[in-house]
């Protein structure tokens, strides 16, 4: 029978791994007639479907307050705790009202109880499912011992009790086989593995009118190779690795597009990119200011393309990161058939590399070996076309929304013997 899903977020809004991948599971529980609702405390979900409570985000200035004067301090001052019981009972409510007006049968807490970066959310739904019983899906993306800026502070009593909570109504969902071990380890808690997932099925739109000129609008000329890295520029992408490439492919043709804006962890790295790229002669372009979440002008008239305006137009895309909690961007090009450089990071060791993709892949520095294969990669037509296609087709199998659509099915029959006991 169709069921009444609720999703529970700090934010539903904009391209971020939440936001993208619990718009897929929406989209594949329709398939089974399941209708989704929305609660979040920033939401770009339509009103009619939705509930935006403005303290379950993480910007709040109350949750902000918060967070201030509990990571990096070793004791929690009793007015801090005051308050956060507070906030605690507030959101609480708002869940259970959410709950009775959207008449929700199944919560998908999506990394709520999972990433402490809204103390009293987590802690208001881990309260919430065990005075109701209602059955619930957690979602989780990113733990907070993955993070270092969580590894001090004076709430272990909070993340010990809801990130993630232990609960016979509630099932366990991660992104990657790690996150399940250290789950298990961790918290003594089975979870199964729901990998982020794209509609292989349905081949990438054909480039259009709007974006026939992107290559033109970042300065490209019509001989020049276009390699895109496709992530925000911080440490952890390895952008220096896409450089030292370029460099080694030794022809001026190349030039490096980084669709991402800087600043999320400081401009520190984006200016040693720009020295290393000086140094070594390469031509990098940032063009974070042309790229949006949804197409528009800016205030000088000039067309914002969307980052899958970029890949049918890139020759190749670089993926050197150190850190990956999955790997978006990896699947994207594979999604538009694009060759792909990839850095051997620790998920895409465990749980992508031995389905038998065909990348050139770094083990942490640039060699000759790979910087050949790309070159190749980029003048042989006939071999990029069999390496993309093949590519394809392994991500067809194991990331496409029939894999998402079964195991939301078992996650879905597992849960039916639960019945929510009623709701104040």
């Amino acid at each position: 029978m169709p069921k009444n899903y609720g999703f529970v977020s700090t934010r539903f809004a904009g391209t971020d791994g939440v936001s993208l991948e619990s718009a897929k599971w929406a989209r594949v529980l329709w398939d089974d007639r399941h209708v989704s609702y929305w609660y979040s405390g920033l939401s770009d979900r339509h009103p009619d479907v939705s509930m935006c409570v403005p303290e379950a985000h993480f910007g709040h200035p109350e949750v902000v307050w918060m967070n201030r004067r509990i990571w990096r301090h070793a004791r929690r001052d009793p007015f801090v705790s005051e308050r956060i019981r507070e906030l605690i009972e507030y959101l609480k409510t708002t869940i259970y009202a959410f709950v009775r007006r959207f008449e929700i049968d199944i919560l998908v807490p999506e990394n709520a109880l999972t990433i402490p970066m809204n103390i009293p959310l987590g802690v208001a739904l881990a309260e919430f499912l065990m005075e109701t019983g209602t059955p619930a899906i957690a979602h989780h993306h990113d733990f907070y011992w993955e993070r270092p800026r969580f590894s001090i502070g004076c709430v272990q009593d909070y993340l010990d009790m809801a990130f993630p909570p232990r609960a016979p109504n509630l099932l366990h969902t991660v992104i990657n086989g790690l996150a399940s071990e250290q789950l298990s380890l961790r918290k003594g808690v089975a979870s199964m593995l729901v990998p982020n997932v794209f509609d292989f099925e349905q081949p990438p739109p054909e480039p259009d009118a709007y974006a026939a000129d992107v290559r033109k609008e970042i300065g490209l000329a019509p001989d020049d190779i276009f390699i895109l890295q496709p992530t925000r520029v911080v440490p952890r992408k390895g952008i220096e690795h896409a450089i030292k490439l370029v460099s080694m492919l030794g022809d001026p043709r190349y030039k490096l597009v980084i669709s991402h804006e800087a600043g999320d962890e400081g401009y520190e790295y984006k200016h040693m990119l720009e020295e290393l790229a000086r140094e070594d002669g390469v031509d990098v372009r940032f063009i974070g200011d042309r790229i949006g979440e949804v197409r528009q002008l800016d205030s000088r008239g000039r067309k914002i393309y969307t980052l899958w305006d970029l890949y049918p137009h890139a020759d190749l895309v670089t993926y050197p990161s150190s850190y990956e909690g999955f790997g978006n961007a990896l699947l994207e090009a594979i999604y538009f058939r694009v060759p792909t450089v990839v850095n051997r990071y620790s998920i895409f060791i465990q749980d992508i590399e031995p389905k038998g993709f065909k990348l050139a892949v770094i083990n942490g520095f640039v060699t000759r070996e790979s910087v050949n294969l790309v070159r190749r990669m980029l003048e042989d037509r006939k071999f990029r076309a069999d390496i993309v296609e093949h590519n394809y087709q392994i991500a067809r199998q194991f990331y496409s929304y029939s894999v998402l659509r079964r195991s939301l099915r078992a996650l879905t029959n597992q849960l039916t013997g639960w019945a929510p006991k009623g709701t104040r």
